[in-house]
């Protein structure tokens, strides 16, 4: 078991690959337990959930065929940084914010980012050139209680 000198700002977790998407849902949670040892149990469960959805998404968005890396960082000692990269699609992230609250009630899809904006402090997306080999990365951030 590591201990993480959390005030450090810059920390870089080791990245993970999850070649098979859906099929791999139980060890990206089991890998994110494992790597936040030591941290508040509610933020590992939000940040499980959370990644659990970003990766969910990639692999139901994504063009076929390309593996979806994790990467995980402590920004400045009070920030975790979460992010899924993956190929790419025909469409960006987004929250479909044009329904209305009975459409919303019977939506059956498409609420996965509403649950990573509330659980998250902050996400967003961006796009890597396409050399890269990825297309797409998607990120959560959360605040850490002070120690």
């Amino acid at each position: 078991m590591s201990t993480f000198d959390i005030t450090v700002p810059g920390l870089y977790w080791p990245y993970r690959s999850y070649p098979d998407g859906l099929s791999d849902l139980a060890r990206v949670r089991t890998d994110l337990a494992r790597d936040l040892v030591g941290f508040e149990p509610d933020l590992v469960d939000a940040v499980q959930l959370v990644t659990s959805e970003l990766v969910a998404n990639s692999a139901k968005y994504a063009l076929p065929g390309g593996e979806i890396i994790r990467t995980m960082c402590l920004l400045d000692g009070r920030t975790l940084r979460v992010a899924v990269s993956d190929p790419g699609g025909p469409t960006r992230p987004r929250i479909p914010t044009e329904r209305t609250a009975d459409e919303w009630d019977l939506a059956e899809g498409q609420r996965g980012l509403l649950l990573v904006q509330n659980l998250a402090t902050s996400w967003g997306f961006h796009a890597f050139p396409e050399w890269s080999g990825y297309a797409t990365q998607v990120w959560a951030a959360f605040d850490l209680d002070p120690v």
